[in-house]
């Protein structure tokens, strides 16, 4: 019995479970999958298109008053925006009553002077007359298989009649309460209506109707004209996020629109209602101008309906394959590797290059999860016989000795191995008024380095990370040995975020001894060093050596010049960069190399600031130009994104526009490779 439940073949149980919960597919699981799947549409390309979002925000109840507005004011926009260029205007804002202030004879005439589509919204009761949607459908008796609503709220007979075309606005959320798929078709009365997306790519085709074909699933096929929509049954596209529109309030329009798209909706607090997507909440018109990019663009992301049963497939027979050979340890790890690797690489190869949304998830967690259990299993089995070696050579041994040489039979031999650490070295800024302020008072300045020192240390012990040793006012600490840890990165900018934290603290709390405040630069660095016990056979300490070692403290003394108290190398920032906001500073060669190497800083753990993603883009813009030799250009973006990041990067950003001034004008030359030489360590 002892020897069954011993047996890693009992991993067969969490296989049998993570197969039941795939085939059930709880609540949490969907949720799961469809996270996964927003981190593959949100990570495809951006793709700007020629479409602009026009809000009626605060400003404009500034400056048109109470809303709603006297639909007089409507037509102006509308007329303004015809004015300034524009192809087509959306107007998302419904009108099913009466303008009180008698503008809608005003609106009506402008909707017959210009191309306008307006929408109107599926609802549990019908208001008003919709305006006919002019689809040709083929099986109309399968209507009711689509999304069916009691009836629709439609603008007033004078301005739904004028307008060239007219669609619904409605979400759909998922499980989760996320947008994701949005259908293009929803019926009502025994008659279809088209989503405003679709409705204004038929005027933009200039085709009279749309072609629906109809079978006992629902939506067969969707066209308009020479147009093919790849639909699912219910009619649902999924919302490629990854397209880009331009975000402008009515107030402050440019002066052309170049025959844009344009979409006016409401986003004043108190009365636009923000919906939930993937890269958080947007208002109704932001949606639409993502589907209609979406369709113009024919981005088909589509799941694949045998995907379930593929996955399904995948899962069984590579837990069996795990569990066979997880008896050869080494073989059995490498293939959890190939299959975890594989199963995401598949999803990824898939989604990029057909747009196909494979789900990794199931696959990834089930094969984890068996692994877990046979190896957990091994485990116990090993301990227990590591017990009962214990036990017999006790009586030859002390039994102190006897685990020590168990866990580590070259404890004391000289040399190291090669591993992978995240090193950071810490450094003293404003020392020099430091030691001003004590003076010849030499046992108070060591007292007061003392009392750093004792305050940083505490967080890297904290942090599970080794202490390698004291430099004068600097410290040298690393990650990931003696023991392992697989998230090394994560925990040193942890631990160096909260270093900086404390130095805080500390700094108010020694102002109240009137010393000056302590400054500190960082730098981490990750990369495969020699570590061990290194020295002579009459005394050495527990160290690492390596070009990685000699990197991160020139990171440190790069966090000076440009302005940041943290610098971090190429590979740490790949490995924090999702839990932590990271910003790309330059491609340097630091002094002693040839080779240019990308820097880093990180400004906080990455929560929710969405306010500083597009700060991030317009950074990336910035540093594209300088790399382009466009310096007069990257000077503008540096003093517009001034301010930006929480003024943390206000110095940086001086910097970044004195480099560029010198060498606007000095140019580097055709063959510049855009790596900055420092000559400083």
């Amino acid at each position: 019995m002892k020897k069954i439940l011993l047996s890693p073949w009992t991993a067969l149980i969490t296989l049998a479970i993570v197969v039941a919960i795939k085939v059930s597919s709880p609540t949490f699981v969907d949720s799961v999958k469809l996270k996964y799947f927003d981190q593959l549409i949100t990570n495809k390309a951006p793709t700007e298109n020629p479409i602009y979002t026009v809000n009626i925000d605060e400003a404009a109840l500034n400056k048109y008053g109470q809303w709603p507005f006297n639909r007089q004011i409507y037509a102006d926009i509308i007329n303004d925006i015809y004015a300034r260029g524009a192809s087509i205007v959306i107007w998302t804002v419904l009108m099913p009553e009466a303008d009180r202030q008698g503008g809608d004879a005003a609106l009506a005439e402008t909707l017959k002077s210009h191309p306008v589509i307006l929408s109107n919204i599926p609802s549990t009761v019908g208001k008003n007359t919709p305006r006919p949607n002019g689809a040709a459908i083929v099986n109309s008796n399968f209507i009711d298989k689509i999304y069916n609503y009691p009836g629709v709220i439609a603008n007033i007979p004078d301005l739904e009649n004028s307008a060239i075309g007219v669609g619904t606005t409605n979400v759909f959320p998922e499980i989760d309460g996320v947008n994701r798929r949005i259908p293009l078709l929803i019926g009502s009365g025994g008659k279809l209506y088209p989503t405003i997306g679709l409705e204004a790519l038929r005027v933009l085709y200039n085709e009279k109707n749309m072609k629906v074909k109809l079978n006992e699933l629902g939506i067969d096929k969707l066209g308009i004209g020479k147009n093919i929509f790849t639909t699912d049954s219910l009619g649902r596209v999924w919302i490629d996020l990854s397209q880009q529109h331009k975000q402008v309030s009515v107030t402050n329009m440019p002066e052309k629109f170049d025959g844009a798209i344009v979409i006016v909706g409401v986003s004043a607090a108190g009365i636009a209602n923000p919906v939930p997507t993937a890269v958080g909440a947007v208002f109704p018109q932001d949606i639409q101008a993502k589907i209609i990019a979406t369709l113009a663009n024919k981005v088909n992301i589509e799941r694949p309906s045998y995907a379930e049963g593929v996955e399904l497939i995948a899962l069984v027979i590579g837990g069996l394959l795990l569990l066979f050979l997880t008896r050869w340890v080494y073989v059995g790890i490498g293939s959890v590797v190939v299959l975890v690797g594989g199963s995401i690489a598949f999803s990824l190869y898939q989604f990029n290059h057909a747009l196909q949304l494979w789900d990794a998830t199931a696959p990834v967690a089930g094969i984890i999860l068996v692994a877990l259990h046979a190896y957990g299993v091994k485990f116990v089995s090993e301990f227990l016989q590591k017990q009962q070696i214990k036990k017999q050579f006790g009586t030859y041994l002390s039994p102190a000795m006897v685990e020590k040489l168990q866990k580590n039979p070259e404890l004391l031999a000289l040399g190291g191995d090669s591993r992978e650490l995240s090193i950071m070295f810490t450094d003293v800024r404003g020392f020099t008024s430091i030691s001003e302020h004590y003076g010849k008072d030499v046992q108070g300045l060591t007292k007061i380095m003392n009392r750093y020192m004792t305050a940083m240390t505490a967080k890297i012990l904290e942090n599970a990370g080794t202490l390698d040793k004291y430099i004068g006012d600097a410290q040298m600490a690393f990650w990931n040995a003696p023991l392992d840890d697989a998230d090394h990165a994560k925990h040193a900018v942890a631990t160096a975020l909260q270093m900086l934290g404390s130095l805080d603290a500390f700094n108010k709390e020694i102002s109240t001894e009137g010393v000056p405040p302590f400054g500190m630069g960082l730098g981490i660095n990750t990369d495969t060093v020699v570590v061990g016990n290194m020295g002579s056979s009459q005394r050495f300490d527990y160290t690492c050596l390596g070009d990685g070692v000699n990197l991160a403290s020139r990171l440190e003394g790069q966090s000076k010049p440009y302005h940041v108290a943290m610098v971090i190398g190429p590979k740490t920032n790949e490995y924090v960069k999702d839990d932590y906001f990271t910003l790309e500073l330059d491609c340097i060669a630091v002094k002693g190399k040839k080779e240019g190497v990308n820097i880093f800083t990180v400004l906080e753990q990455r929560g929710d600031r969405i306010d500083y993603l597009a700060a991030k883009t317009n950074h990336k813009h910035m540093m594209d130009d300088y790399r382009a030799q466009r310096f007069t250009s990257a000077i503008e973006i540096c003093k517009k994104l001034k301010g930006e990041f929480d003024g943390q990067m206000d110095g940086y950003y001086d910097m970044w526009i004195e480099r560029c001034e010198e060498m606007a004008v000095n140019p580097p030359g055709a063959n510049w490779d855009t790596v900055y030489r420092t000559n400083t360590k």
